[in-house]
């Protein structure tokens, strides 16, 4: 004799936390099942949660928050797992043909300006480049350059000592640009690119250090920060 068929409501219930999961990352908990199922009580939501485990349907740790996990089971019900399968292997394949290759041509200073000596960034190893994916960026793509960030001036824009900054070559900014400048006297820095009057103000994301001040002819900018990579290390 064949199990009786899961009702309506456990059926709402796979997938609601489902689809949360998906949007979320993370299973739902008990009030939130039962608000979207229209259950007001968190014993009968429970109680229904037990059936679904007790058929293989769920798996439920009693002493982790949010401890629901899917079996396969549930996952063939919802029909989900050759659509799932099918969207990781695209997004598999996106991300490998959409890599490509940015120059890391040295450090950039965000803090005080550190003497470069020729107007242009460190030394560099040709060899050396930085690999992302062209989906996270906007725009073109093969006027991009990386540079290493040195310092701390920036720590409150989420720039660490140690991050990479991903570049566009540009040599204009608007008021609250993160750009690269080189400075007359052969200084190149990090900072938010402002006019301030008929000066130039580049100004620090960290409350502990001051701007700086400088004539338009006496700064040249050599690029715009389109995405920071995080070392965690």
């Amino acid at each position: 004799m064949s199990k009786k068929p899961l009702s309506k409501r456990q059926q709402n219930i796979l997938r609601f936390i489902y689809e949360y999961r998906e949007e979320h990352d993370r299973p739902p908990t008990i009030r939130e099942i039962g608000g979207a199922v229209g259950i007001s009580s968190t014993s009968v939501v429970n109680y229904n949660l037990t059936r679904l485990e007790e058929r293989g349907y769920l798996n439920r740790e009693a002493e982790v928050s949010r401890g629901i996990s899917f079996t396969d089971k549930a996952t063939d019900f919802l029909g989900v797992v050759a659509e799932k399968v099918n969207q990781v292997a695209t997004a598999v394949a996106d991300s490998v043909t959409g890599l490509i290759k940015v120059p890391l041509l040295g450090d950039i200073v965000a803090g005080e300006p550190i003497e470069v000596g020729s107007g242009d960034f460190a030394v560099y190893d040709e060899d050396d480049a930085i690999e992302v994916s062209s989906a996270m960026l906007k725009g073109r793509v093969d006027d991009l350059f990386a540079l290493r960030v040195n310092g701390e001036s920036m720590i409150d824009a989420m720039v660490n000592d140690g991050d990479i900054v991903i570049m566009r070559k540009q040599e204009t900014a608007n008021n609250g640009d993160m750009v690269a400048v080189w400075l007359a006297g052969d200084t190149t820095t990090l900072k938010y690119f402002y006019y301030d009057g008929d000066r130039i103000r580049l100004q620090p994301a960290n409350p502990t250090m001051k701007p700086i001040y400088v004539e338009p002819e006496d700064v040249r900018v050599q690029g715009k920060v389109m995405m920071v990579l995080r070392q965690t290390a």
